[in-house]
């Protein structure tokens, strides 16, 4: 069984693998990045460092997410697939709503939704439950190659 953590984007229901997440934060005060897109919220700093955020709503349907009380930051380990191993997982901000719920379910239960996400290619799998379909994001596929190179710019060789 894994743990996920439940938000939504406007009525529809989404879900994060907790093993990603690293900590849950209320909603967080950002610097803007200029020249990103609309959706990444900008800059907040964590324990010294500086984390890129971006708005998981404005980047599903291109409205941010509204400020309520149940909106998060919430840090994840982000490491792209392409990324070759022993690259190490970078901290990644996402702003997400109704972010206040668990589920316990087997990974096993998410299954191919049939649709052809190439637009948004962290849509994974999706549930079926009490709230309707449930569909898995997944983190690594979250940031285009050119957004992944502004927010996590290689080092400059010595």
């Amino acid at each position: 069984m894994a743990l996920f953590l439940l938000f939504r984007i406007g009525p529809d229901h989404y879900a994060l693998d907790t093993a990603e997440v690293a900590e849950v934060l209320p909603l967080t005060t950002l610097k803007q990045i200029p020249g990103a897109p609309a959706w990444v919220g900008g800059l907040m700093v964590r324990h010294g460092q500086p984390v890129p955020v971006i708005d998981l709503t404005a980047l599903a349907t291109g409205t941010p997410a509204a400020a309520r009380r149940s909106t998060r930051t919430v840090l994840v380990h982000y490491r792209r697939p392409v990324d070759a191993p022993g690259v190490l997982a970078r901290l990644l901000g996402l702003r997400l709503e109704y972010a206040t719920e668990t589920l316990r379910a087997d990974a096993a239960s998410f299954v191919d939704g049939g649709i052809d996400p190439a637009h948004a290619r962290y849509l994974g799998p999706v549930r079926h439950d009490v709230r309707g379909l449930v569909q898995w994001v997944r983190v690594g596929a979250l940031l285009p190659d050119a957004v992944h190179a502004l927010l996590f710019p290689e080092p400059a060789p010595a």
